[in-house]
């Protein structure tokens, strides 16, 4: 049997399906990371509600690395939403700091708590976040149990919005993230099982700045870098086009691998094509260690 293939969503309906999802809500302060999923959510708010109805929160923490943090604040001011940066300290609580595959639950239990109390504080009727459908089908998310427990709402889900459809969405509105690449927080670096610690994302921060530096002082444009510690060593991840560079010229992967080695501390490191939540659960950090290309 033959499948028809659906037909693609116009983005200007997605875009209406976003904004009467929104309209229902009496006053919206959106968890914001600046990243493309929650600009869309913001934007979609300040439409819907106006500005004076909608309030941006930014949960500042050490995971947060600072150009993240400016990029977030850069975003609000240019949708003209107000932003109020919160400092939260997850390495606080016990389960984060232990890394051992709910490190997200207790994650968002911290930040969400917080934003909820400024919407109380302020008024405000809902906290929202960026979580889209595809979010929703994924088979670990253990910070979307936190975010039902407090009861935060889905705008994206609720419209039926996937990546692709907030892609299409943020590219419609002209937002400046629209083709940003996904950038969660600094801990999601650390390999499950490896203690969370202040000086290990200091370290992830400082690393994958010195990886786009090196990459940058030969032309090479990187869209995805992650550095990756691991129970033993470290990883660089980086996105298929980089990462196909750097196994043709073996002289200027092992220069690079040589520099984080330097700042890590931490053993021995390889290069690998980047892949989404590849130390997030056991079973997906056993099995990129089976598949781990040998050192350059």
């Amino acid at each position: 049997m033959t499948r028809t293939p659906q037909k693609e969503v116009p983005p200007e309906q997605l875009a209406e399906a976003l904004l009467t999802a929104v309209r229902r809500l009496d006053g919206l302060v959106v968890a914001f990371s600046g990243g493309v999923d929650s600009t869309v959510v913001l934007a979609a708010a300040v439409r819907a509600l106006g500005p004076r109805r909608t309030l941006a929160a930014t949960a500042d923490s050490p995971a947060l690395a600072r150009d993240e943090l400016a990029l977030a604040r850069r975003t609000a001011a240019e949708l003209g939403a107000e932003l109020a940066v919160l400092a939260t300290d997850e390495l606080a609580v016990p389960g984060y700091r232990a890394n051992q595959g709910d490190r997200c639950y207790f994650c968002k239990r911290t930040v969400l708590s917080r934003v909820a109390d400024l919407a109380a504080e302020r008024g405000y009727a809902h906290v929202a976040t960026g979580t889209h459908a595809d979010d929703r089908r994924s088979a670990h998310r253990p910070g979307l149990r936190a975010a039902g427990e407090l009861g935060v709402v889905e705008p994206l889900v609720t419209a039926g919005l996937g990546k692709a459809g907030v892609r299409a969405v943020a590219r419609a509105w002209g937002l400046p993230v629209a083709d940003k690449p996904g950038s969660p927080c600094l801990a999601s670096r650390v390999a499950v099982g490896v203690p969370v610690s202040r000086e290990r994302l200091a370290l992830i921060e400082h690393a994958e700045a010195a990886v786009r530096t090196f990459l940058d002082g030969r032309l090479v444009e990187a869209r995805d870098v992650r550095v990756r510690l691991l129970p033993e060593g470290f990883r660089i991840e980086v996105d298929a086009v980089v990462h196909q560079w750097l196994e043709r010229r073996p002289a200027e992967a092992n220069a690079l691998l040589g520099r984080i080695a330097r700042m890590a501390r931490t053993g021995d490191g390889t290069i690998a094509e980047y892949r989404s939540g590849a130390v997030s659960t056991l079973t997906a950090l056993a099995g990129r260690t089976r598949r781990e290309a040998v050192r350059p």
